[in-house]
């Protein structure tokens, strides 16, 4: 059972900037292309940073007003917050306007990783990198989102094929299972309780599963039997463990 990858949903096709693009450059590609952020990346397309429509406005909130008379402070007594939008205030370039280190994910990277890394920062795009770490595309919440619009047909499909089948060797009439908006519920009679958790464990993680209806039972509690013992079905308690 494989995830599908960002590589999949990324756009190749990556709106970026350098250390030296100047401010209103940066502001022309976003304006121009309708993003919100873009890349900076150095001289071996490898992304330091990122600049945003925030920091930009940062840039702008932060820039002295002519007419307010000027406030006399010194630099070293700000907050490490308070210097940061300082710099910004006076950034002329992309690289003194960006913010670092940037958030990224990896083209090998799954798509609920993805998901997951947007949801923890608080962002809605993400630079895409290959194994070495140079920049080969970006993935959005929109790209992510594509994933929950897998048709229910095709969750049922994979449930029962992959997890049923390929991983139980058990027949397709074994349990039943209905797909109603990427909810899954699991119904029916199983030989031992491990393989219940195996079927639950292994269709949370397909692609476009919402959540998990649990309406199985089982025969026998194999739970405290001994892991040297423990083999049913060609699925090993070693194998269940890393689940």
């Amino acid at each position: 059972m494989k995830h599908n990858k960002v590589g999949s949903v990324m756009t190749t096709e990556v709106v970026r900037a350098t250390y030296g693009t100047p401010f209103k450059e940066v502001a022309r590609l976003l304006g121009e292309h309708r993003i919100s952020g873009l890349p900076v990346v150095d001289e071996d397309d490898q992304v330091v940073g990122v600049v945003s429509e925030t920091d930009l406005m940062a840039h702008q909130a932060e820039a002295p007003d002519p007419y307010e008379p000027k406030k006399r402070f010194r630099f070293a007594d700000l907050t490490r917050g308070a210097k940061r939008r300082a710099a910004k205030a006076t950034a002329r370039t992309a690289g003194r306007l960006m913010t670092a280190p940037p958030v990224t994910v990896h083209a090998d990277d799954t798509i609920v990783e993805a998901a997951r890394t947007m949801a923890q920062h608080r962002v809605e795009r993400l630079p895409v990198l290959d194994e070495e770490n140079r920049l080969v595309g970006i993935v959005t919440r929109r790209d992510v989102l594509q994933v929950f619009l897998r048709p229910d047909a095709d969750i049922c499909e994979e449930v029962v094929a992959e997890v049923l089948v390929r991983a139980l060797w058990l027949a397709p009439s074994t349990v039943d299972v209905s797909v109603a908006e990427g909810v899954v519920t699991l119904s029916g009679h199983m030989e031992r309780k491990s393989e219940t958790e195996i079927a639950l464990s292994m269709t949370r993680q397909i692609d476009g599963v919402v959540a998990v209806v649990d309406k199985l039972s089982y025969r026998t509690d194999d739970s405290r039997i001994q892991p040297e013992d423990q083999q049913y079905h060609g699925v090993s308690e070693t194998w269940l463990r890393h689940l």
